[in-house]
């Protein structure tokens, strides 16, 4: 992932149930416990295709007037439908049901909004914060510069539909992208702040993959629970000269991107 993508606004999102709502009362004295129940349904549901991939499902108190039961049973389905990967909460948004993975190609040039707009998804985000600061020896190296010289850190959170998909560090030369963080808060678009310093036309140079447990900041920002994996893309963008301008940490929520490397 690039920090050189477009980032609008996250559009608000049509949430709601099919037209024929499948869910209804559970059955009592069958000898299925009735969040199993719940879990069976939804799964047939989610099977059948009568609640879709990015339906946000209905409160919790009205799911159990629905489901004919009390909160602790209705708690304990979705904790099982979230642990098989069928549903997602979102804080402050709800719970949905799961998307599949979302394919993002790893290629010479690697736009965010454009690769979650093929996906058939709607492309969004926000700058966290930015700040200017040292260069560790790791980020000199990459973006060629002296031990101890000064860059631009931008923070970015992505989203596909509204979920948070990736949390992103990029590092810039201070003195070559000065104010480059003013023109993103102002435009929305890094591409086009890029554009503005004569660095639109970045490619990708190179590009590291490895895997962790998410830290609790990623979690937070990226609405995840304790014990989720986030995979790490190190990538350095350069310009037509192949100088690099960009140094980019990016961790994806693992469950929910499908890295794919284009040769």
């Amino acid at each position: 992932m690039s920090a050189s993508d477009d980032v609008p606004m996250t559009p608000p999102l049509d949430a709601g149930l099919p037209s024929t709502d499948p869910l209804d009362d559970v059955a009592r004295g069958t000898g299925v416990a009735l969040w199993k129940q719940i879990v069976e349904r939804i799964e047939a549901d989610i099977a059948d295709g009568r609640l879709a991939p990015g339906v946000r499902l209905p409160p919790e108190m009205e799911l159990a007037e629905r489901f004919g039961v009390n909160r602790h049973t209705l708690r304990r389905a979705l904790a099982m439908l979230t642990e098989q990967g069928l549903i997602e909460a979102t804080p402050g948004r709800g719970t949905f049901i799961k998307e599949p993975p979302l394919r993002y190609p790893i290629a010479a040039r690697t736009r965010f909004s454009e690769i979650v707009s093929r996906e058939g998804r709607a492309p969004g985000g926000k700058l966290v914060g930015s700040r200017v600061e040292v260069a560790t020896p790791e980020i000199a190296e990459a973006l060629r510069l002296p031990p101890g010289a000064e860059v631009l850190r931008v923070d970015m959170v992505r989203e596909a539909d509204g979920v948070p998909l990736t949390v992103g560090s990029h590092w810039y030369d201070a003195e070559r992208c000065r104010d480059l963080d003013l023109v993103v808060a102002a435009t929305g678009s890094v591409t086009r702040a890029l554009e503005t310093l004569g660095l639109g036309d970045y490619r990708r140079l190179e590009t590291r993959v490895t895997a962790r447990p998410a830290d609790e900041e990623e979690r937070r920002l990226l609405s995840l629970p304790a014990g989720r994996t986030v995979l790490v893309v190190d990538s350095i963008n350069g310009d037509a000269q192949r100088r690099p301008i960009q140094y980019s940490r990016a961790r994806f929520a693992a469950d929910r991107v499908q890295l794919v490397v284009k040769n």
